[in-house]
């Protein structure tokens, strides 16, 4: 009998390169836009292997998966699987953490200039008619400021590389393997109250979720800015919002939310010294079918039992 995967959902344009590799290995591939928990046990509590965007994989979901063995996550973060249950359930979970890495990096630095350089404020003023740079803080020198990430992985290093020629001093809070020459190690607290440009890059658990809060914002530079291009939980955005406009922080660069889409209603849409992007710093025309191959090609090791690339579970 084939194997069933199915796509619980994303917002892919096609899906031409999971067939490819699914079929070759016998498997069938189905696919659903799951937005409940209930729509993804309609859809696939039938499945050998799960491959997940966000939809929320809870503990009831992997209750009533009856043969899955294997849930891959479109992307890094898995904070919408209940690794929890799925251990118990001896399913394994994987995600797919280097398709985007350069991506990522770029982004990042793009938002750290932008925001630090205040080129959306110049380009509204030259489209009002103003030849004055049209400035609502002051504009430092980038060289010599304090750019810190919080977390040491490949996409945090990714940055901090790309800062370096831009005489930035570099420092991060985490474990760094393998560790980067020049750069300073911080504590937590340290990490707040020296920052010039803040660039978090942590999973999302229980222990980092809001890790930015009111308290730590207000430990912050007043010429600070914050930069998510991670998860959008680790921020508390309201308590963000309300700094942004009181000028506790000068300002910040978003590409991750708590909610996403970006309520309509949420303050952060009313503060102009926000940059957002909508959770697109991991696209490119290569990463994209990079990401999705990825995916399909650990499906089939879970399929076939072989010992996964990135098991999150073990």
């Amino acid at each position: 009998m084939k194997h069933r995967v199915v796509i619980t959902d994303c917002d892919f344009p096609k899906f031409d390169r999971e067939r490819e590799i699914l079929a070759a290995a016998g498997a069938d591939l189905v696919i659903a836009q799951c937005r409940t928990p209930d729509d993804v046990i309609a859809a696939a509590a039938a499945a050998d292997a799960l491959l997940v965007q966000y939809a929320p994989i809870t503990a009831g979901v992997i209750q009533r998966l009856a043969r899955c063995r294997t849930i891959v996550r479109y992307g890094i973060g898995v904070d919408n699987i209940d690794l929890v249950a799925a251990r118990g359930r001896g399913i394994a979970v994987a995600n797919v953490p280097d398709y985007g890495v350069e991506e990522v990096a770029d982004h990042t630095l793009a938002l750290a200039l932008a925001v630090s350089r205040q080129l959306v404020g110049m380009d509204a003023g030259v489209r009002g008619g103003s030849w004055t740079p049209a400035l609502d803080r002051p504009l430092p020198a980038l060289r010599g400021l304090t750019f810190v990430t919080a977390g040491g992985g490949r996409i945090a290093r990714a940055v901090l590389e790309r800062a370096r020629p831009f005489g930035f001093r570099l420092a991060v809070f985490g474990r760094s393997d393998p560790e980067l020459p020049g750069i300073r190690r911080l504590t937590l607290d340290e990490l707040f109250r020296q920052a010039d440009i803040l660039s978090l890059h942590l999973p999302l658990t229980p222990e980092t979720r809001h890790l930015v809060n009111a308290t730590r914002l207000a430990q912050m530079k007043p010429t600070a800015i914050l930069l998510n291009t991670a998860r959008g939980g680790l921020i508390d955005t309201v308590a963000l919002a309300e700094a942004l406009q009181a000028g506790t922080i000068a300002g910040a660069g978003l590409d991750v939310f708590e909610d996403e889409p970006l309520p309509a209603d949420h303050p952060l849409r009313h503060c102009a010294r926000v940059l957002m992007t909508p959770h697109a710093a991991w696209f490119s025309e290569a990463s994209l079918p990079r990401l999705q191959g990825l995916a399909a090609e650990e499906i089939v090791r879970g399929l076939r039992g072989e010992p996964l690339r990135n098991p999150v579970t073990v």
